[in-house]
């Protein structure tokens, strides 16, 4: 049963834990700041979309694994710990460079990169990130009776989540998208790729260096 007992702590739940900032949320406003609000959706909706990818991992038993296994574990960690690095370089480089964020007035469509850049980094940042693939696996199924078909419970809830997920980070992106021109100064745009790349690497060291969990 999809609207049983469970779903309402699990809806109140992945409320507060998605208003919750983190890398996500950084990476949709410095995608924002970037391209504007076109870049900002797309990397939300990629976001968001690997909400599925773990939630079928999670059922199918294949995080239990990753869990199990020590090598598979650390090697994915690297892996998503690597890309967030590599993104935090680019923000620096770009802060170095100096040059003004090409930012996108709301309502407009330009962008300085074409659509499938902030679709990937989008997508390859959650689904690359180990945390949610413990997340998940700890977090779904305190809401899935035996009874129920996993698989299809845990992509329903997973809906739930891309939901409430894509509402909190477009509002995000609003915001950002309306504060255009002041994004655009050149000293702004500076300051705001160095904190985003400054950030990004410690996130990505950060993850690297922690212990795999018990």
């Amino acid at each position: 049963m999809l609207l049983d007992a469970q779903f309402w702590p699990f809806l109140i739940a992945i409320i507060l834990l998605t208003m919750s900032p983190g890398v996500d949320t950084l990476l949709v406003i410095r995608n924002t700041a970037r391209g504007g609000v076109r870049d900002g959706v797309l990397t939300s909706l990629a976001i968001c979309c690997g909400l599925f990818v773990h939630a079928a991992v999670s059922a199918l038993g294949i995080s239990l694994i990753l869990l199990q296994s020590a090598w598979a574990f650390h090697l994915l960690k690297l892996v998503g710990a690597a890309y967030l690095i590599w993104l935090g370089v680019q923000s620096l480089l770009s802060a170095r460079r100096g040059v003004a964020l090409p930012v996108a007035a709301m309502g407009t469509a330009r962008s300085p990169v074409p659509a499938w850049v902030p679709l990937r980094e989008g997508l390859l940042s959650n689904v690359l990130n180990p945390k949610t693939v413990v997340f998940y696996m700890a977090f779904l199924p305190q809401f899935i009776a035996p009874s129920d078909p996993a698989l299809l419970k845990s992509l329903w809830l997973a809906g739930v989540h891309f939901l409430i997920a894509n509402l909190w980070q477009i509002a995000i992106v609003l915001t950002v998208g309306r504060a255009g021109q002041w994004l655009a100064k050149r000293w702004v745009s500076r300051c705001l790729e160095g904190a985003t790349g400054t950030v990004l690497i410690g996130f990505g060291v950060k993850l690297a260096l922690e212990q795999r969990p018990a």
